[in-house]
């Protein structure tokens, strides 16, 4: 006997909604077999049925009917086999079961209560009627169970096994043979006549004979279904890599959009500039040629006056003492060029390409590649990372070449003509087609517009951009220009954040963390963090009321400077000392030594340095007492080299010091032009970059502040640029007025 702890019965393992119908709802009646094996009941098929097919309510498959109707389909005998079973079991639970051969036996109207059952005839026995049935030559090899294991589910497969199928054809008799001929199910009837001479087999044979090639036929399936999982794996993996490249794409769309405007918007502040150059000087010369004739004229009419008044007015004797300086004079004007014709008026005209005024003109164009699935996903994963490498570096070779990177160039700025070929052969992978159209931005700030044709040759449009200032820059130092660092455009993003009250005021900048930066918004009075792809990533919290002016990240705290004090807090915002500072100096420029446990801020021309504790470690003045009121330090950072960088406007002038207040270099000639030096930012190797807000300009200089020449100007897209950082040594963060911060790489020729 099957024991109450045993694994659960048929039914239970069995979904709830097997032997019910999709159409009705309802537990299957008269269950039929479409072709896709689909089981409904058949009344409900009936009702499905349109002339002579049936659309299958759960795969959509159409099935043809049989001429002589739904009742033809083929019924679904396991279906109604544990339908028998499930009915069985509903009957006991409803009720308290009588005997089913107490009637018989013993000639009464009802039978005793119910103990047993008997598996082979799905009767319901009292315990005489049970001990009987066992003690019987036709019997004696009958199942017999307890009843209440029975309704509890403990013999359901035993009771499946003894289970026989029963003939449509001949009620109470069981389905034992298979006709091979006919392949129908038969009972003993049925095998009588018409099948008499058919070939038949018993059932337990027939399985046994037929079971091969249906495993087989499973196996098949099986793998086909295997087939169909991977496919689908396939064809997502295939969907997110387009999702991912179309957001890729439509990101570098973004970006070349936004650097076709900006290179436009700085042609268009250069051409303006030349425009209002050329006025300017034109009017300036106008000016000086119309003094000339008014001056002459003037000088003319003069004497033409005298004469006329010697003639009309003076007597005989005083006419012919004056008449030979008269005469003299007189001749010296006639003879005079009065007028030598107007000067030569060179009047400014805009030249634009023709294609910029075709409406067809393609900036931006699209290729599409068709990229064969791969089967093995280590392969695909494999080839995919070496796909987005390869990216990666046509990226930023198109960056170097987008934004100035180091590439051999002719005097005159252009590509030299190896570069330019390879340029032209290398367009994203895509052949330009026959009058397309794309246009492309030079290093030198000019643009490259290419045309599809016969002969796969490239017309070259320049457009150079040159700084908004109209004074040119000096002649660069001893490096020649090859061997400077060159920007490379990184990510542009706002600092304006939904809760910022007012439009961002950014006076302070510092690297804080990994390739993250702290940004100090005066006008919203908070300490913004960002990473330097442009993420925000929250604030650090400050004293109330406070305005952070200029921030310095140490190794574990942050200082900043505010109301004329210095902080230093903790990233969480705990306040670990404050410091006042001298009220002479309306701002103070804090900057954190390379050793990250001492912050350096300036007060009123010196330099005082802090250690971690708020002790003074160290107070100078650049130059020494014989400078004392004579500078006054607006910016100030530290070199990797442990030297202090200034911008002195009392000088106006970048002064160079080493940590004893020496001077070891000071610069403050003409690449200024003429402007206040702004904030100044120190790469790994020393170089210095220095801001010049009024000119739009960046300019680099040797680590001894000797000038070197332009690095950033409004080509690259500044307007108004306030201060600056490096992170990591080769990022230089720039802030402008309207809240905008840039990003640019430091590339040099040897990295």
């Amino acid at each position: 006997m099957v024991s109450q702890g045993s694994s659960p019965s048929l039914l239970e393992t069995l979904s709830s909604d097997f032997l019910a119908c999709k159409i009705c709802l309802e537990q299957l009646h008269v269950p039929k077999t479409l072709s896709c094996l689909h089981t409904y009941c058949q009344d409900c098929l009936a009702q499905l049925a349109e002339d002579d097919h049936i659309r299958c309510p759960e795969c959509r498959e159409t099935v043809p009917v049989p001429p002589s109707g739904v009742a033809a389909f083929k019924t679904n005998f396991f279906v109604n086999g544990l339908l028998d079973l499930v009915k069985a079991r509903e009957d006991l639970r409803a009720g308290k079961p009588a005997c089913a051969l107490c009637p018989l036996v013993g000639g009464t109207s009802s039978g005793g209560p119910a103990t047993a059952r008997c598996l082979d005839c799905a009767d319901d026995l009292c315990q005489a009627c049970a001990d009987g049935h066992r003690c019987t030559r036709q019997t004696h090899t009958h199942r017999v169970v307890d009843l209440v294991g029975y309704r509890a589910g403990w013999y359901d497969e035993e009771a499946r096994e003894r289970q026989a199928a029963q003939c449509p054809q001949h009620p109470g008799e069981a389905l034992r043979f298979l006709c091979q001929l006919c392949s129908q199910l038969l009972c003993r009837e049925c095998r009588l006549d018409p099948h008499l001479d058919h070939p038949c087999l018993p059932l337990a044979e027939a399985v046994r004979a037929r079971r091969p090639g249906l495993e087989e036929l499973l196996a098949g399936v099986d793998n086909s279904l295997a087939e169909l999982e991977a496919t689908r794996g396939m064809e997502k993996e295939a969907l997110a890599r387009l999702r991912e490249q179309a957001a890729r794409v439509g990101t570098q769309v973004e970006e070349a959009a936004e650097g076709v405007l900006r290179a436009l918007l700085a042609q268009k502040q250069e051409v303006l500039g030349q425009l209002r150059a050329h006025v300017e000087a034109a009017e300036e010369a106008a000016r000086e040629r119309l003094a000339k004739l008014e001056g002459r004229e003037q000088v003319a009419k003069a004497a033409a006056v005298f004469a006329r008044r010697v003639l009309s007015l003076g007597r005989e004797a005083e006419i012919l003492s004056l008449e030979g300086a008269i005469a003299q004079r007189l001749r010296q004007l006639q003879d005079c060029p009065w007028t030598p014709g107007p000067a030569p008026c060179v009047l400014p005209q805009l030249e634009l390409h023709p294609g910029l005024l075709d409406k067809n003109y393609q900036l931006l164009r699209l290729s599409l590649k068709e990229q064969q699935p791969q089967k093995d996903n280590r392969k695909d994963e494999a080839n995919t990372q070496e796909g987005n490498e390869a990216q990666s570096q046509r990226e930023d070779g198109a960056d170097t070449e987008r934004q100035g990177g180091v590439q051999p160039q002719c005097k005159d700025g252009a590509l030299s003509p190896k570069e330019d070929k390879t340029q032209t052969s290398q367009e994203d992978g895509a052949q330009t087609p026959k009058g397309d159209k794309a246009l492309s931005l030079q290093e030198d700030g000019g643009f490259q517009i290419e045309r599809g044709s016969r002969s796969n040759k490239k017309k070259k449009f320049k457009g150079r951009c040159k700084s908004v200032s109209r004074e040119p820059s000096p002649s660069l130092g001893p490096n020649p220009e090859g061997l400077l660092p060159r920007p490379i455009f990184s990510c542009s993003f706002p600092t304006r954040m939904p809760g910022d009250r007012r439009a961002p005021r950014i006076t302070g900048l510092c690297p804080f963390g990994l390739r993250e930066i702290l940004v100090a918004d005066e006008q919203n009075k908070v300490l913004k963090r960002f990473s330097l792809n442009g993420d925000y990533r929250g604030t650090v919290p400050i004293p109330e009321g406070c305005s952070p002016c200029s921030v310095a990240a140490l190794q574990d705290s942050v200082a900043f400077s505010a109301n004329a004090r210095l902080y230093l807090i903790s990233p969480s915002g705990e306040i670990h000392w404050r410091r006042a500072l001298s009220l002479t100096q309306s701002s103070h420029s804090v900057s954190a030594l390379p050793s990250g446990d001492r912050v350096a801020v300036s007060v009123a021309g010196h330099v005082e340095v802090y250690n971690k504790e708020g002790s003074l470690a160290t107070r100078f003045m650049p130059g020494g007492k014989a400078s004392r009121g004579q500078r006054a330090l607006v910016f100030l950072t530290t070199s990797p080299q442990g030297n202090f960088i200034g911008s002195d406007w009392k000088q106006n002038s970048v002064v160079v010091c080493d940590g004893m207040g020496q001077v070891i270099g000071e610069y403050k000639g003409p690449g200024l032009h003429g402007c206040q030096p702004g904030s100044v930012s120190v790469d790994k190797k020393g170089y210095i970059f220095l801001t010049l807000q009024k000119i739009n300009k960046v300019v680099i200089l040797d680590p001894q502040g000797s000038f070197l020449g332009d690095f950033l100007t409004a080509y690259h897209g500044l307007e108004k640029p306030r201060v600056t950082t490096m992170v990591d040594g080769r990022y230089l963060v720039v802030s402008l007025s309207n809240g905008t911060i840039h990003v640019f790489r430091v590339r040099f020729p040897d990295s």
